[in-house]
């Protein structure tokens, strides 16, 4: 996988370094769509792997082409559809690609605008393109397993049947995906409903289902708060059994010591952390009045610094403009309180790489 993410991640930095200046399909294609296609170990001169400009008669059109026509064994695989970046991927486009499809033998194709891709296969009626992608992404915001399905479509990997029976458990997946999304963020009156019959034996009227929506949006979030805490827990117990000894004090011409207290909030800091960047970008240094948390060991990059003392412990974490707001802690567990705050920090230094 690493190759392919690799590639992948090359592709996305040139979207956001020279998509604004982007304005025609062709260019979209030349900068984004045949990187992409290179990717998946294609060669893209080679009219016998990739075949530019494919040519299908559709019914009473003659001579229509789609934009590439990819090859395994001399026979048409992979159909890709280009619009140019920025556009939108809407049902005309779809109707487009689904006529090519049609009569093409390939068994899948891509719809792109050179940032997102929609991958369609024929699940649900034989050679009939299906209106709903298995598979969809933004190049830029790409997830790990999405990375392992889009290896599967690689030269070397291409098994026509596997991709196939992977791709409608990835149709579900996805629609359910965003079902329990929506339903967790806004709960619908049908899904209140059903929560409403398992607690109680009152008919489930509509003042009564509209009386726990907001209450089980809480109890949903609450939940999900409880897993990540448990699961950050979980992987701090972890990376403090593998510090074999603790830390030798830190000394400098100042005397400043680094407590065990400091270190075990900085891995929780970390834990934390760990779901938007990667934990090696998460770095301190301590100072006599305070233990600072960077990002990129960066001091022009502040997350947070630590206030410890005897009698009192606080947490003050930065904003984008390095305005400092403190927080007082009764523990160091309280961190995880401030998880949001914490995050939204580490993302905005992120996104300035």
């Amino acid at each position: 996988m690493d190759e392919v993410k690799a590639k992948i991640k090359e592709i996305a930095a040139n979207i956001e370094k020279l998509g604004a200046s982007i304005t025609t399909e062709e260019a979209t294609k030349n900068a984004f769509i045949m990187p992409f296609i290179r990717a998946l170990g294609y060669d893209v001169f080679n009219p016998l792997e990739v075949m530019p400009e494919y040519t299908q008669d559709i019914g009473t059109k003659q001579g229509e082409r789609i934009d590439y026509a990819i090859f395994q064994n001399n026979e048409p695989v992979l159909l890709v559809e280009c619009k140019k970046i920025g556009a939108e991927l809407n049902a005309k486009n779809e109707s487009q690609l689904l006529r090519y499809f049609n009569v093409s033998r390939a068994k899948f194709a891509i719809l792109t605008n050179g940032r997102d891709y929609k991958f369609y296969t024929d699940l649900e009626e034989k050679n009939i393109m299906d209106t709903t992608p298995f598979l969809s992404f933004d190049i830029t915001k790409i997830k790990d397993t999405q990375v392992l399905e889009l290896e599967k479509f690689h030269k070397k990997n291409f098994d026509l049947e596997n991709i196939f029976n992977t791709a409608n458990n990835l149709k579900y997946t996805n629609q359910l995906e965003k079902v329990v999304s929506a339903e967790l963020e806004n709960p619908s009156r049908e899904f209140a409903s059903y929560f409403f019959r398992k607690i109680s034996d009152q008919v489930a009227t509509e003042k009564r289902v509209e009386q726990i929506m907001p209450l089980l949006k809480a109890v949903f979030a609450g939940r999900i708060n409880d897993m990540v805490r448990d699961r950050l827990t979980s992987a701090l117990d972890k990376e403090t059994k593998k510090e074999a000894e603790p830390l030798p004090p830190q000394e400098d011409e100042n005397k400043v010591i680094t407590t065990q207290e400091e270190l075990d909030a900085f891995y929780i800091v970390r834990a934390i952390l760990a779901a938007v960047t990667n934990v090696e970008n998460i770095t301190y240094r301590d100072a006599q009045s305070y233990f600072a948390i960077f990002f990129n060991d960066n001091n022009r990059k502040p997350i947070c610094r630590l206030y410890f003392t005897d009698n009192k412990k606080q947490i003050g974490i930065m904003d984008s403009e390095k305005n400092e707001t403190r927080f007082q802690l009764d523990r160091i567990e309280d961190i995880y309180a401030y998880s949001e705050k914490l995050c939204e920090v580490a993302k905005f230094y992120a996104s300035q790489n």
